[in-house]
């Protein structure tokens, strides 16, 4: 092509998954201590909620030697005393307690969790949000065959989609993931699992395929709403920087855009994030289902449950989100270089 604009080629698919994916893992590398943190508070005071709050024991008269009469006892539960407090103390705690490889636990599973999930819900959504915008509202294509003015349904459609997809797939990482993590060591020495492959095996071997897809109902919400809050305001965010001229498009633009996009999702994501790890991480039969696990956690803890480990997920939500974008759009950049180089060298030519 001679003088004017030059179109550029946009990279395949299964690059951009790769992308994706990658920068995640990035990511994941940074902040892990932050998320295994945040499981445990989580899961802190779990077992005062797994057993209901009373229950009745009702006894023959003939064994208390009452004669016919039956008699009630109540049985009250109270739940164990806290072990971990704010984030910086259970991070210390769990590396005093447990040595500091305890908080990289689950780590494998959780860069496994990454390549399948973050691939598919950030690599796959500025196409999924393409299709859409041209499907729903008949968007216009620019010359670099990308859609414009992308309205804040179609973004949060795509972000829904891209988010279900990934947790279809990601699911078995997941569990992994929170049942290592939420592992802290016995005073028998005795773990659950002696890895993560062995996590794998036992979960199917003892609970069916089907406990590796546990709480996937939970997750697919989750995730929905983190693809919302994440993805949607990161874009949002990011268009608004650049339109108003506050900042050019660079590092200081994508951090400003994901310190706002992770304060989102953490304020709008955590109840959910918190029933799903208590959901998942529960043996069988501890709770009916997602909604049984949150209506004890109500009861029992009241509604400040649903927010705990909300600072360490809040700075582990923010790191996380400016490690991955940036990264993320530097591999961007650096992969549509790669695509383009030779089309912009024929051009000088």
């Amino acid at each position: 092509m001679t003088g004017g604009s030059i179109e550029l080629r946009e990279p395949s698919l299964p690059v951009k998954l790769l992308t994706a994916g990658s920068a995640a893992c990035v990511a994941d590398l940074f902040t892990y201590p932050l998320d295994t943190a945040k499981v445990r508070l989580q899961i802190q005071g779990e077992a005062g909620v797994a057993a209901p709050v009373r229950y009745y024991i009702t006894t023959a008269a003939s064994a208390l030697g009452a004669g016919g009469n039956g008699a009630s006892m109540v049985v009250e539960h109270a739940a164990p005393p806290s072990q971990y407090k704010g984030m910086i103390g259970t991070v210390s705690t769990i590396a005093r307690q447990e040595g500091p490889k305890a908080l990289y636990n689950g780590l494998a599973a959780g860069l496994q969790r990454q390549m399948c999930f973050a691939s598919i819900r950030i690599g796959l959504y500025d196409s999924i949000k393409s299709l859409y915008q041209q499907t729903l509202n008949g968007g216009k294509r620019n010359a670099n065959n990308k859609n414009t003015n992308a309205s804040i349904s179609v973004r949060i459609f795509a972000g829904i989609t891209t988010g279900g997809l990934a947790v279809l797939l990601a699911q078995p990482t997941d569990v992994v993931k929170v049942r290592m993590q939420a592992e802290a060591r016995s005073t028998t020495g005795i773990k659950r699992y002696s890895g993560t492959m062995n996590a794998y095996s036992t979960i199917a071997r003892k609970e069916g395929v089907a406990g590796l897809w546990k709480g996937t109902l939970p997750n697919v919400s989750r995730n929905a709403i983190v693809n919302v809050a994440e993805i949607v305001c990161y874009d949002l965010f990011k268009e608004y920087i650049l339109s108003s001229g506050l900042l050019k498009d660079g590092v200081p633009c994508h951090f400003s855009a994901a310190v706002a996009a992770g304060f989102c999702t953490t304020v709008v994501a955590s109840p959910v994030d918190v029933v799903k790890t208590r959901f998942m991480n529960a043996p069988v039969g501890q709770y009916r289902g997602a909604v049984d696990c949150a209506v004890r956690m109500m009861v029992k803890e009241g509604p400040i449950a649903f927010y705990k480990g909300f600072v360490p997920s809040f700075s582990r939500l923010v790191s996380w989100n400016i490690c991955m974008w940036i990264t993320y759009e530097q591999f961007k950049r650096l992969v549509l270089v790669a695509y383009n180089q030779p089309t912009m060298l024929n051009r000088h030519v």
